[in-house]
């Protein structure tokens, strides 16, 4: 936007509220939504909008929070005291005066403003060649917002704080135009306005008298509606948490089935806002994708699925199992009733069955583990059978160790491998065997403890 204009624009996030009525040890900017901080919707927003310096605006108790979480992506000012909007976005002056011709302003607890709106806000700021040009909502019940005053030719003559509306005996709206906490400002223009906003009776200084301010002087202030009125909503508590999430749930899963993605009952479908789903994908009931998880294409999760932060290849089925920060590659089948923890990294066409748990280890191509098994700290090669009830035993009371299969190797049935240990390729542990020693390639293990044998036949 600001390269394709010629205009400088900067981008600033209020992110300096105390959120007391989330009534919460965590921030309020810091609680999640669809699985990502409140702060990081705005943030990403003004990035993609190719908008290179952003200024979050910090409070002490919250800054270095913040800082952990957003890094040096953007750059912080803080307010040292709860003195309202105004001396929020005043603090950002000594980082961006003069570096800027522009400025586009959000709050750090509204995440439903969509891209192409704030597109559209810029594109009218700039061809208006307004002083200030502030995003509004029409036919949304929000008693906690700013109402927005216009004259009779339509023009933005004021905002008038949710709780100062009655105190100046302005009738009653339950859904009037509200004001979206979303600005334009011509840089120069605000820098010298700031200063000249006077407290309130409560000793704040509100970033919305700058309306009735620009409004009295002539300046051209500028107000564009939204076409989706949610996106004037904001989180203050956790109902209004929770309302704000299942909007935005639904926005994740119409995003997903328009682009090709099949989800048969979408109300129990939960999809975080970082996840991808490749085309022609079904997600079945009651699953819920987490974190950063990617699904490729033609797969097949759910029902009652859960994957976290994993990465899922091509033409996979994940039934009824529980995934988190693991690896699938193409054409891997999962479940029902299993669980893969992190580090574990399956190869394609490997099939594991149910109440198979996977942690730490890799199993390579074409590896079959069916039912009731254990693989902890593991390398297991391609082709290897796990017979049922079959356990790694990694964990001798201090370390974790490893146990090492290699490829064509059959593990019978409720084998214990007690690490560290190696089995060969191609060898063969009889049932009910408890590996306590390596076992060399092409060889055979049985009893307790095990005896290495020759073959049969």
């Amino acid at each position: 936007m600001s390269s394709s204009t010629g205009a400088r624009w900067a981008g600033v996030v209020m992110a300096a509220g105390q959120g007391v009525r989330m009534k919460s040890r965590t921030l309020k900017v810091l609680h999640k939504l669809c699985g990502k901080e409140l702060v990081r919707y705005p943030v990403e927003l003004l990035q993609s909008l190719g908008i290179g310096r952003i200024v979050v605006v910090v409070s002490p108790h919250n800054a270095q929070a913040v800082r952990e979480l957003l890094g040096d992506q953007v750059e912080y000012a803080v307010q040292p005291a709860v003195l309202g909007t105004g001396d929020a976005l005043g603090r950002a002056a000594g980082l961006l005066r003069g570096q800027a011709d522009h400025l586009l302003v959000q709050g750090g607890d509204a995440p439903l403003v969509r891209l192409d709106t704030l597109e559209r806000l810029m594109v009218h700021h700039l061809k208006q060649g307004s002083q200030m040009t502030l995003l509004s909502a029409a036919g949304v019940a929000a008693p906690d917002l700013g109402r927005v005053l216009r004259d009779a030719k339509r023009r933005v003559v004021d905002i008038v704080e949710a709780k100062d509306w009655l105190r100046r005996g302005l009738p009653s709206a339950a859904e009037a135009e509200v004001n979206a906490g979303v600005y334009c400002f011509a840089a120069p223009w605000l820098w010298e306005s700031l200063e000249r906003v006077e407290p309130s009776t409560s000793g704040e200084r509100y970033l919305t008298s700058l309306v009735s301010l620009g409004a009295a002087s002539g300046s051209r202030v500028e107000g564009v509606v939204t076409d989706d009125p949610s996106e004037a909503l904001g989180v203050n508590n956790r109902v209004q948490l929770a309302q704000l999430e299942a909007i935005a749930r639904q926005r994740i899963r119409e995003h997903w089935m328009l682009n090709g993605v099949t989800i048969s009952d979408p109300a129990s479908v939960y999809i975080d806002a970082d996840v991808t789903i490749g085309q022609d994908t079904v997600i079945l009931p009651n699953t819920i994708l987490q974190g950063k998880t990617r699904i490729g294409e033609e797969c097949q999760v759910g029902p009652g699925a859960v994957v976290r932060d994993t990465t899922v290849g091509h033409r996979c089925r994940i039934t009824t199992s529980h995934l988190e920060e693991a690896t699938l590659e193409d054409e891997v089948d999962i479940g029902p009733f299993s669980h893969l923890r992190p580090g574990a990294y399956l190869e394609s066409h490997v099939h594991i069955g149910n109440y198979v748990e996977v942690k730490n280890s890799r199993l390579a191509a074409g590896t079959v583990s069916g039912h009731f098994s254990y693989l902890g700290d593991a390398t297991i090669g391609a082709g290897v059978n796990i017979g049922a009830g079959t356990i790694t035993c990694n964990y001798d009371g201090v370390n974790k160790l490893e146990t090492v299969i290699g490829a064509g190797a059959f593990i019978g049935c409720d084998t214990m491998l007690v690490a560290p240990v190696t089995v060969g390729e191609g060898a063969i542990t009889g049932a009910g065997a408890v590996v306590t020693k390596d076992v060399p390639a092409g060889k055979l293990a049985v009893g307790v403890p095990a005896r290495v044998r020759e073959k049969s036949g």
